[in-house]
């Protein structure tokens, strides 16, 4: 049997791979149904192809036998970690942590300039050829909340920092100490809404933050607040905050919903006060030379038998299809 890497990425574009394994591109294809490059059996490393649907994306696991390492090109890795009932224990499912802060954190400052300074009203009345001035909110002193302080969390800090924001709250699974200050348990976050002008959330999907975003979390939030969401979608329930959109209290800048993609017609369309992106915060210039960064240091750790940068799990008799994180 070979020792086959299935790369979503052609090798032949990836400088420093390690040699040993047999390098084999599989990304799906453009219609999802792309013949595997070899036997699955041999597979001994997936690499998850990225932006491709989850059908595709989870279509070879059933058939990775001997697969020793899942990769995923993403930060959330909860579709994968529901589909791997029919992994074998010992293996190792990695996330892309180093890839995607940049880009994200970005895409967060970026929802969240735009929704304040009202770049939708201006897009508008621009196509319309109307001349529309007034004052509008700025990010400069303003209360933030970050939901979900890990590397993106921490990226989005760093670029709240140059505009003069009154003062970041940082909210992670458990509480802790850091350079910057206080993080506080995700048990405090109800407690912390009242006094947040911008709350943003790059929490992982799990079975603790799914619809984190209920009723009662937004209304905790002030009159006035904006909600930005670079998380997953199912982080908010869609119908609560309908409801707060519809009443004006609160506003949102959403790159992710809940259903994803948001189908035509769909009442978030045409809400009053939403910024929506299409997810769009990971695909960016930014995404590629990190992704290769990772593949090969990655990689080199597989084959030198070195520990494997950021383990989700690994899987065995307890925790294959859990789902967890």
């Amino acid at each position: 049997m070979t020792a086959d890497v299935w790369l979503p990425i052609p090798p032949e574009e990836i400088e420093g791979l390690p040699e040993g394994p047999r390098y084999l591109f599989w990304d799906g294809g453009a219609d999802g149904e792309q013949e595997y490059p070899g036997d699955p059996a041999d597979c001994a490393v997936y690499v998850v192809p990225y932006m491709k649907p989850v059908p595709v994306r989870i279509r070879p696991l059933r058939h990775l036998t001997h697969v020793r390492l899942i990769q995923t090109l993403t930060a959330g890795v909860d579709d994968i970690t529901a589909q791997l009932g029919s992994i074998a224990p010992g293996v190792a499912l990695c996330n892309a942590r180093g890839v995607h802060e940049t880009s994200t954190a970005e895409l967060a400052l970026t929802l969240t300039l735009a929704a304040l300074r009202g770049i939708p009203d201006f897009v508008r009345a621009q196509q319309q050829g109307r001349w529309e001035g007034g004052f509008r909110p700025a990010l400069a002193d303003k209360n933030v909340l970050i939901v979900g302080y890990g590397p993106i969390g921490e990226a989005i800090e760093d670029r709240l920092t140059p505009f003069e924001v009154a003062r970041v709250a940082r909210i992670a699974r458990s509480g802790r100490t850091t350079a910057r200050g206080l993080v506080h348990p995700i048990t405090d976050v109800l407690s912390l809404l009242p006094d947040a002008d911008v709350v943003i959330l790059s929490t992982p999907l799990t079975r603790a933050t799914h619809r984190l975003v209920d009723a009662e979390f937004l209304a905790r939030m002030k009159d006035g607040a904006l909600l930005v969401n670079v998380a997953r979608g199912p982080v908010v329930d869609t119908e609560a905050l309908l409801a707060e959109l519809k009443s004006g209290r609160i506003t949102a800048a959403l790159d992710v919903t809940d259903p994803e993609p948001l189908p035509p017609g769909h009442p978030l369309w045409q809400a009053p006060g939403v910024l929506i992106s299409p997810h769009v915060g990971g695909p960016s210039s930014a995404f590629l030379p990190r992704a290769k960064r990772l593949l090969v240091d990655q990689l080199t750790r597989f084959v030198n038998q070195e520990p494997l940068r950021n383990v989700i799990l690994t899987t065995d008799a307890g925790t294959a299809g859990e789902g967890g994180r």
